[in-house]
């Protein structure tokens, strides 16, 4: 199934004459239960253009057309296999529009203020969906970013609104889907990805403790080659994320399959990995990630409500 050049622009011409049939879509589609049956979970990730990622290798705009990353979305949710996507209001409501969500999960980022290459990145301030939206909207879930430099102070604020919005997610029973990342500022001033599997466990369990209630807390992490101890840091139901693809997608994709034999790692949440593969075939890389997911099983919808 791919995106028809008409029907895209007929997208288009509702944003104009029919700007109410976006919401209404997306809080009228078919919903299902999060866990379904066996509680595994293949997302696709879409909320970084909220961010300003738009770029892909060396290439600044790869990602920035949004015909093409409609058109991958709906071709890989088309599969049975896909549970669902993780996006901000515009994917959402137009995968909403375009039909696309009809027995899926959505899930809504919340922070994305900390824009890409901004002097301050780490500020991952609410500029996307709040609480009270994920609830009227009929999404599944809530995503929060949190990354913790310990040398900035801003994080602090970080800390305390995702511990908020966690508080008040559980509250209605919702899915939180945090996502602790452990940074480093250098004396280039520019924030990177502290990679140490140390600094992964401590931010884990940092994570763990946020919020008057982790009951519908899951967390989305970097998959590792000590999956077991940044695991065992929590009881957290945990997804884990791709990443930029790069070279062979051989080492992400034996990495997720090493870490699934962690009781609590449930599935995938990935984007650029999956929507934009080195061998330019989505669907591959979404088959190829299912059968890590659900090994040995038929594929079907699960936990339709």
């Amino acid at each position: 199934m791919t995106l028809d050049i008409d029907t895209y622009r007929s997208l288009l011409d509702a944003r104009v004459f029919e700007p109410e049939s976006l919401g209404s879509a997306l809080v009228s589609r078919r919903r299902r239960s999060v866990s379904g049956q066996d509680g595994r979970l293949l997302i696709l990730a879409a909320d970084h253009t909220a961010r300003g990622k738009i770029s892909l290798g060396t290439e600044p705009l790869a990602m920035a057309d949004r015909y093409t990353l409609l058109d991958r979305l709906v071709r890989c949710l088309a599969m049975p296999e896909v549970d669902g996507v993780l996006g901000s209001s515009d994917v959402l409501e137009e995968l909403a529009w375009l039909g696309a969500l009809d027995g899926k999960l959505a899930i809504g980022t919340i922070n994305r203020g900390g824009i890409i290459g901004a002097t301050w990145e780490l500020d991952d301030r609410v500029t996307a969906y709040d609480v009270d939206h994920v609830e009227s909207m009929g999404l599944d879930g809530g995503k929060t970013l949190i990354r913790i430099d310990p040398t900035d102070p801003g994080v602090a604020r970080t800390i305390e609104s995702v511990a908020r919005i966690s508080t008040e997610l559980a509250d209605r029973k919702i899915m939180s889907l945090i996502e602790p990342l452990p940074y480093l500022t250098g004396t280039s001033g520019i924030p990177t990805l502290d990679t140490s599997d140390d600094a992964l466990v401590k931010v884990v369990a940092i994570a763990s403790g946020l919020g008057s209630s982790s009951a519908y807390t899951w967390l989305k992490v970097p998959a590792s080659v000590r999956m077991a101890e940044v695991a065992g840091a929590t009881t957290l139901p945990i997804l884990m994320l791709g990443g930029e693809p790069s070279g062979s997608p051989d080492s992400i994709f034996d990495l997720w399959a090493t870490a699934m034999s962690e009781p609590n790692v449930r599935g995938l949440v990935a984007g650029r990995t999956l929507l934009y593969p080195t061998t330019g075939d989505p669907e591959s890389a979404v088959t190829r990630a299912a059968e890590i997911i659900r090994p040995n099983t038929s594929h079907s919808t699960k936990g339709l409500t």
